[in-house]
């Protein structure tokens, strides 16, 4: 079993770590939304971290699903990893290359941890201030060597649609979405066709952007607390997070591990998912909400 490492590593941290040649992995871990028309395994080939690999969470996804990128199979993920020369006691550190400093890499740091895999950290503040700081960059990629690699998903960290309907009931678990408040809210639109936005019943909105400075850094953990408590989320508490496809979710899940809530569950189907099966009363708007 991989060791425990720090949810967050500084650029001086990685690069100094890439300098003593230890067990690492750097995963560019970039993804956007279609309707930016960003390439981002294209933008990985022209500059990236040097010896980073491309993580795609739209190949590393379970392709039966009719939903982006969701969570694929213990297989799926073990060939994937295993592919880009990890192991279980590889120390991976993932970043991408979003204007806000983190965007889709918390989702890989959350896939590696749901998967077993401990030793994963984020890189604090992202490809933006690796640029900014004039650390290298590179355009050349050798592919690693494939390894065996063993994965173990922890199920009780991934929640389902009926999990999230039962609990409308049984508020066993508070639901946290990281959305924009205007999508939550139900005033903003969604960036997917045919979905409406708004929120779950009962739950809250913690965006994903708040937990970030404006230089893209993580805030210190009592920052983070503030925000959740501010929320109304109990920490003690177990915790449901969810977003729009299941990716932003995960600012959430790193945020309340930093504040030493490290079990927080996904609901990986997401908004996508709750608005296309929920009931119009289920679909909680202050805009059109949801019609039959």
């Amino acid at each position: 079993m991989a060791l425990q490492a720090r949810a967050l590593v500084s650029t001086k941290w990685l690069a100094d770590a890439m300098s003593t040649r230890g067990k690492m992995r750097i995963l560019d871990s970039s993804w956007y939304l279609p309707k930016l028309r960003r390439n981002a395994k294209s933008e990985f080939k022209m500059r990236h971290i040097p010896g980073a690999a491309f993580f795609d969470i739209d190949q590393c996804c379970d392709k039966t699903s009719p939903l982006d990128h969701m969570l694929p199979s213990e297989k799926v993920f073990a060939d994937y990893a295993g592919n880009l020369g990890i192991e279980t006691d590889t120390h991976v550190v993932v970043y991408d290359r979003s204007e806000f400093g983190a965007f889709s890499a918390p989702r890989v740091w959350w896939m590696f941890r749901v998967f077993g895999h401990s030793a994963v950290s984020l890189l604090n503040g992202g490809f933006r201030n690796w640029e900014l700081e004039g650390r290298p960059v590179s355009n050349s990629y050798v592919r690693p060597s494939p390894t065996e690699y063993k994965a173990s998903l922890k199920r009780s960290w991934l929640k389902s649609y009926e999990d999230l309907l039962d609990n409308l009931d049984t508020k066993e678990f508070q639901v946290v979405d990281a959305r924009p408040s205007g999508r939550f809210r139900g005033l903003d639109p969604e960036p997917r066709d045919n979905t409406e936005p708004g929120h779950i019943p009962g739950s809250v909105n913690i965006p994903f952007h708040s937990f970030l400075s404006e230089s893209g850094h993580f805030l210190p953990k009592e920052k983070l607390r503030e925000l959740f408590v501010r929320a109304g989320v109990d920490l003690s508490h177990p915790i449901c997070v969810s977003c729009g496809s299941g990716v932003t979710a995960c600012h959430l899940a790193l945020a309340a591990h930093e504040c030493g809530h490290p079990q927080v569950s996904v609901y990986d189907g997401a908004w996508s998912e709750w608005y296309t099966r929920a009931v119009p009363e289920h679909v909680i708007s202050e805009g059109r909400g949801k019609h039959v």
